[in-house]
């Protein structure tokens, strides 16, 4: 039975991605560094290697010791928007140099499918909604500028050695397993669903909603939102497609509807009962009105359905997750 490589599998969206594949039946084996992940986040049925992709002697010995691997999922990179703004080196170091060495390592021992955990922020500002993967890309920060580049990276590696691939450019990720049981736990926090929520847990006093006068119904940012395990059911909806020996593609995956700040702040006070202080602040630089992905392409040729597609299950789930774990992981510190 073919195996599946999860790199990055210890962090928000690659361990739901392995919970995922173990309820389909998938031979999991994971790698993370644990630099942003978390080891109690992975599921015990899956094999586990802490390391880092750029190691190339560390990734032999976990494909020698896993020979019937055909098909590695990529979430191993820093993703930060901010953060990248402040560190480009950091981000073009640790993404880019991560998958050239992956690629190397998979072109030696002749894993040929890669599905690869893209970012729209690959597109930059749009000229119109909702963006479609023939629009152009042109980043506007660090962060976007290497997913980019991990892009064409990938291309070029699938003209020279024929490891194909699947990008899935998605935006916001929200919600958690809907047990509580694994869910979003970062350090700083800098998603909006989890900050709405620590406000909810009486953790943060009020939330920040960054500007009221943008082009939108009720001027704040709208931005597309998908939960873990849609994104999850497209990635494994993109392994078997190129298992079936299909070409190298890109798909977007989103909502194609979009939802405001503030209806995500009414939509969590519905769901916790809770009253959520919050206050209009300044516009924060580079943040454009609404960003929203098209995935028609993905629903029609990977037969993609997201299920979560109400954000008031979305948020349900992510309340689930921090309700039950008001300080995260058991690992955390």
């Amino acid at each position: 039975m073919a195996s599946v490589l999860v790199v990055g599998g210890a962090g928000y969206i690659g361990s739901h991605m392995v919970d995922r594949l173990i309820e389909n039946g998938e031979d999991t084996v994971v790698v993370d560094n644990l630099c942003t992940g978390h080891r109690a986040a992975v599921s015990d049925k899956a094999k586990f290697y802490e390391g880092d992709i750029a190691d190339k002697d560390f990734m032999r010995k976990v494909f020698k010791e896993n020979p019937d691997i055909d098909t590695v999922i990529h979430f191993a990179a820093y993703s930060l928007v901010g953060e990248s703004m402040h560190k480009p080196l950091k981000y073009f170091d640790n993404n880019i140099t991560g998958l050239i060495k992956l690629l190397e390592v998979m072109k030696e021992v002749g894993v040929k499918n890669l599905v690869f955990s893209s970012s729209a922020a690959t597109y930059g500002i749009p000229d119109h909604m909702p963006i479609k993967e023939t629009d152009p890309q042109n980043p506007i920060n660090p962060y976007g500028e290497s997913k980019l580049m991990m892009e064409k990276i990938m291309k070029w590696a699938d003209e020279a050695y024929g490891i194909k691939w699947v990008a899935l450019r998605y935006f916001n990720v929200a919600g958690a397993k809907p047990d509580g049981s694994i869910g979003e736990d970062h350090g700083p926090e800098t998603h909006l669903v989890p900050i709405i929520l620590q406000v909810a847990q009486g953790k943060r006093d009020k939330l920040q909603i960054y500007g009221d006068d943008y082009n939108t119904p009720d001027g704040t940012n709208i931005r597309d939102y998908v939960h873990p395990y849609d994104l999850a059911d497209a990635h494994i909806l993109a392994m078997n497609y190129l298992r079936d020996g299909n070409p190298s593609d890109a798909f977007n995956l989103g909502s194609s509807t979009g939802f405001s700040n503030l209806e995500m702040l009414k939509a969590a006070r519905e769901v916790t009962g809770k009253e959520i202080p919050a206050e209009i602040a300044g516009r924060r630089g580079g943040d454009p009105d609404s960003l929203v992905a098209a995935s028609d392409k993905a629903r029609k040729i990977l037969g993609w359905e997201p299920k979560y597609d109400d954000v008031h299950s979305l948020i349900e789930t992510a309340w689930a997750w921090h309700s039950k774990h008001p300080n995260g992981f058991d690992d955390k510190n």
